[in-house]
């Protein structure tokens, strides 16, 4: 059994989107959310402050697995900029955790990869891109140097999961002591969070930050009246414990390190001025939920009855593997076979892919963002 000292080693250590370009090419939804709000990343580029003279304008997106969800948006920014400072240099940095496929994010944008051939690295001068394979919660480049910070569908995750879960595999199915201490988690992830941008950001720096959360009407990402997912996920990783094909110790061991937060609990920090983030000197700028169809439920619902429900479920199960499969893997123990482990979930995401093709009714992973915005003011209080 992994106690939990070891289970909080393996969220910094092992957590990552699937690799090999697997993300971006499986993950619409998440794109469509970035391009939808690629509006939030032009009014940064045309809020910040000229840069000083010989200086890089420097953008940075926390999180961004294989990149090639938010290319597009990237680049709008940095054309804006451009039309605002036609010589300035750019420096984009890309941040994630030490097990991202960081190798996939270069094919991408150097137009390697299966999703475009021209992307802003291939096509514009004078921009520069860097990675640092170091998780968000801490801070990760020089005092005053960002000009822009970018972070969509990243900062749900919480450093570690702060106790063992028995019920459930997500937050969202749990209360009581176990949700008030990942609350807690969360809320801390949160400040430290605020605090190490805070700190990176130069004066008149924006944040444009796309986070999962619980909307007003209680709506989170895959239950939004429909089957919900994550309900999905613990009844069928339920089973596999009841027919011991996994033991109880690995159904507990899988928990997702993520809170989900209200868009409240996002404001807090930036509204309260005696809070530590105020005083370092972010301000609210905007702050708004809204939601995001799926796309492969909208292409098997405008395919009125061409699209059989068996190729709906295998167009949309890989969306969910995308980023919950590492999930899964690091809940069984190592003792077993990497082989082992590994036909483990896929007999788990085939469970999950029938289910659907035999009553694909409300099946659908929406996405539930709280979208902010945030600038740092020139002086502080």
């Amino acid at each position: 059994m992994k106690n939990q000292e070891q289970t909080k080693v393996r969220t910094a250590r092992t957590l990552s989107m699937k690799g090999g370009g697997y993300y971006s090419q499986r993950t619409r939804g998440a794109k469509d959310v970035i391009d939808n709000a690629s509006g939030m990343l032009l009014e940064a580029a045309d809020a910040i402050a000229p840069p000083n003279e010989g200086h890089p304008i420097v953008l940075a997106d926390f999180g961004a697995a294989d990149g090639g969800t938010s290319e597009s948006a990237v680049r709008k920014c940095i054309e804006k900029i451009r039309a605002r400072f036609p010589d300035v240099q750019i420096q984009v940095i890309y941040t994630d955790l030490p097990s991202n496929d960081f190798s996939a994010l270069f094919k991408n944008l150097l137009g390697f990869g299966s999703l475009t051939p021209h992307t802003y690295l291939t096509d514009l001068e004078g921009v520069y891109v860097s990675a640092c394979g170091v998780g968000f919660h801490k801070q990760l480049l020089p005092d005053a140097l960002l000009d822009i910070g970018f972070s969509a569908t990243a900062m749900h995750y919480i450093s570690e999961k702060p106790c063992p879960i028995d019920s459930h595999v997500h937050m969202v199915g749990i209360s009581g002591d176990a949700l008030a201490a990942y609350a807690s988690r969360a809320e801390k992830n949160w400040n430290d969070l605020l605090l190490a941008r805070a700190s990176e950001l130069r004066p008149g720096g924006r944040l444009v930050m796309l986070n999962f959360g619980i909307d007003e009407e209680g709506r989170y990402l895959g239950n939004t009246g429909g089957v919900n997912m994550f309900d999905t996920f613990n009844d069928l990783w339920r089973q596999m414990r009841d027919e011991a094909r996994i033991s109880s110790d690995e159904f507990i061991n899988t928990a997702f390190p993520q809170y989900y937060r209200t868009i409240e609990e996002f404001c807090a920090p930036l509204k309260d001025k005696d809070s530590a983030v105020y005083q370092a000197g972010l301000r609210l700028v905007s702050a708004h939920t809204g939601v995001v169809k799926c796309p492969y439920r909208r292409a098997y619902d405008e395919s009125e009855g061409e699209m059989s429900a068996r190729a709906f479920a295998e167009s949309y199960i890989p969306t969910l593997r995308s980023w919950s499969e590492a999930v899964f893997l690091s809940g069984l123990d190592d003792a077993r076979p990497l082989e082992e482990r590994h036909e483990i979930v896929d007999a788990f995401y085939k469970r999950y892919e029938d289910r659907v093709a035999s009553d694909p009714d409300g099946h659908a992973m929406d996405y539930v963002h709280c979208y902010i915005a945030i600038r740092k003011i020139a002086d502080r209080p």
